[in-house]
Formats: structure tokens, sequence, C-alpha cells
């Protein structure tokens, strides 16, 4: 349970991270870049956390699927960036993805 919580963990830094990446303003605000930089290294501290058990493809298909959704309602809701109709298809596929590798895949959990 505990590597869930990491995971989860990982994909709101990594999300957070993103998203002051924008407001940074390619690096000329410093408070957004110090966020940047310590929202994607405590995501990926998180990560190597969930990575101890998780397999790595589904812990890495389960963080980018997340990460794309939650970036998109970050851009909708802060940015004003509407996706079109091909972006929500694309958004649904993504998900029904990682739906499908976590019912049916066989990775072994070591």
């Amino acid at each position: 349970m505990k590597e869930w919580l990491f995971l989860i963990g990982a994909i709101v830094l990594e999300t957070f991270a993103t998203t002051m990446l924008k407001y940074s303003e390619q690096f000329t605000k410093l408070l957004p870049t110090i966020g940047m930089l310590a929202g994607y290294l405590l995501s990926f501290y998180c990560l190597s956390h969930a990575l101890r058990t998780l397999p790595i493809g589904i812990a890495y298909a389960i963080w980018s699927a997340l990460g794309i959704v939650l970036i998109t309602l970050i851009g909708v809701l802060a940015f004003k960036q509407v996706p079109d109709v091909p972006a929500y298809i694309g958004l649904s596929l993504i998900i029904a993805g990682v739906i499908v590798i976590n019912l049916f895949s066989k990775i072994e959990v070591h």
C-alpha cells in the first residue's frame, strides 16, 4: 500500500513541477524555478520508492498517464488552454491503456 502512496506523491509533485516550469518563464523567475527543481527532485525520489515493489512499466504508465491528465486539467483551469476533441480522444485512449495494463497485465511484482 505504501508504494501506491509514493506513486501518487510522485504524480502530484511532477504535476506541480511542470506547472512551475510554465510559471518560471524559461527560468527567468526565481521562485517558480526553485519550485520546479524541488518538485521534480521530490517526484523522482517518490517514484524511486514506488519502484521498490511496483513493476517499472506499470508504475511509469500510471505516473505518466495521470500526470498528463492532471497537467491538462491545470492547463484548462490556470492557463485557459482548452483541449479540442482530438485531445480528449487521445486522453481517453491513454487512460484506457493504463486501465488495460492494470487489469490484464501479468507482470510480476518482485
